[in-house]
């Protein structure tokens, strides 16, 4: 990858001063996918035993999509400065027994093709749904048994030192990159149209990705009105890193890649 020097332009450095994150730091962005196609490359994908979901191919697009052409969305602020991160990891939102959201965190995912990132996330949703998160939610569990308001002290404590100083803890596994590089969230499994994620106080993440539901409208093909099936996609990204040009980028290549799904297939 690029070195974090590049990244330092003047405006970041100052973007980087003047931003807090994430109170005033966002932009917020959103297309719609035409994934009629798309729906027919994961029907089949199934018929072979490959279990996927529209979760896993925009997931392993957005992957691909920074490794590729949009590196800035890999980076977060540490001590004022753009860092690059080491790797590309996804976080991915999935329901817990009893309807709790939890996550499973997927590691170097630019080097996958959908049938590993398939298997992956299904081995951790597995033991996510036996109790044993990752090491950054499990982090929760901990922060939950402390008595208010010594929560809320040792949550600044930790945020200051990982966060803004970027310091990491292995005895207690947590560091400034523990979220990984971006979040996917499927809130249309839920019943949501669409919606906008929080980028996390307790995080880096400079992007956060909602898929919404899909749902059929009149669409123009060929000059013709027909009824395609449509997703609504929406991104928050962190402006003291990336700007809304970066955002434009990155949703030009999940379009070029949801009409070329076999890509997905093989190794970049």
């Amino acid at each position: 990858m690029d070195s974090p020097q590049n990244f330092n332009t003047n405006w970041r450095k100052v973007a980087s001063t003047i931003y807090r994150k994430p109170v005033d730091s966002k932009i917020y962005g959103s297309v719609e996918l035409d994934v009629t196609e798309l729906e027919k490359y994961i029907s089949s994908k199934r018929k072979e035993g490959i279990k996927i979901t529209l979760t896993h191919v925009i997931t392993l697009i957005i992957g691909r999509a920074i490794k590729l052409e949009v590196p800035e969305l890999n980076t977060f602020v540490k001590r004022g400065k753009i860092v690059n991160r080491p790797q590309i990891d996804a976080m991915v939102s999935v329901l817990l027994q009893g309807g709790e959201m939890g996550s499973v965190k997927i590691e170097n995912i630019d080097t996958l093709n959908i049938t590993e990132l398939s298997e992956e996330i299904a081995k951790k949703i597995k033991a996510s749904r036996k109790g044993n998160e990752n090491n950054t939610m499990q982090s929760k569990d901990s922060l939950s048994k402390i008595p208010w308001p010594f929560r809320s002290w040792v949550f600044y404590l930790y945020r200051l030192f990982t966060i803004h100083w970027g310091f990491s803890f292995p005895v207690i596994k947590l560091s400034a990159n523990s979220f990984g590089s971006y979040v996917v969230s499927n809130i249309g499994t839920l019943g949501l149209d669409s919606g906008y994620g929080a980028l996390l106080p307790s995080a880096n993440v400079s992007i956060v990705m909602i898929l919404g539901g899909v749902n059929k409208k009149p669409t123009v093909v060929n000059d013709k009105i027909v009824p395609r099936k449509i997703l609504s996609l929406s991104a928050t990204l962190d402006h003291r890193v990336v700007d809304g040009s970066h955002g434009g980028k990155l949703f030009r290549v999940i379009k070029q890649m949801i009409k070329n799904p076999y890509l997905l297939d093989e190794h970049i």
